[in-house]
């Protein structure tokens, strides 16, 4: 079962920032986190499963870092929401055992579950670097348009 967890959320937004960054270098991860506002370590775990599931790529050395290990349009989100389910654990076994949770909780979560895969849907990561391509470019103009012309 897919989740909408912290780490979820911090993976997906790893993998975009590498595939908006990584040109011609590597995506170091103290870049990413100073970008994210969160601790290395904590990127670290998230960042090896990635590589372990060939969605990114490490490079070693001085300069190096993450790349994707795949093409953009190739790599899902919910490919990356399932690998990091393998990180946080089976969250169902986390559901109350009670008769209240079995015959409405329970039923209601898969609910939720299927609502959430159906929302990700086919949605690659080239997908979410077009919309921010698209935003980083509306805001470039907004800005164009904004009448500032100090001298």
């Amino acid at each position: 079962m897919i989740h909408l967890s912290r780490k979820s959320l911090l993976a997906l937004e790893a993998v975009l920032d590498v595939a908006l960054h990584a040109r011609p270098d590597p995506v170091q991860a103290r870049d990413i986190t100073a970008r994210q506002g969160v601790p290395q370590r904590y990127l670290e775990q998230v960042m090896q499963a990635m590589v372990r599931a060939g969605i990114l790529r490490g490079v070693r050395g001085p300069r190096g870092g993450y790349r994707l290990a795949r093409e953009r349009r190739r790599i899902s989100v919910r490919e990356i929401f399932e690998v990091i389910e393998t990180i946080d654990g089976n969250e169902a076994d986390m559901l109350s055992q009670s008769e209240l949770g079995r015959a409405i909780i329970a039923p209601f979560h898969g609910h939720m579950q299927n609502a959430l895969i159906g929302a990700v849907g086919d949605t690659t990561i080239a997908d979410l670097c077009a919309r921010a391509e698209e935003k980083s470019a509306n805001a470039s103009d907004t800005k164009a348009d904004s009448g500032d012309f100090t001298i």
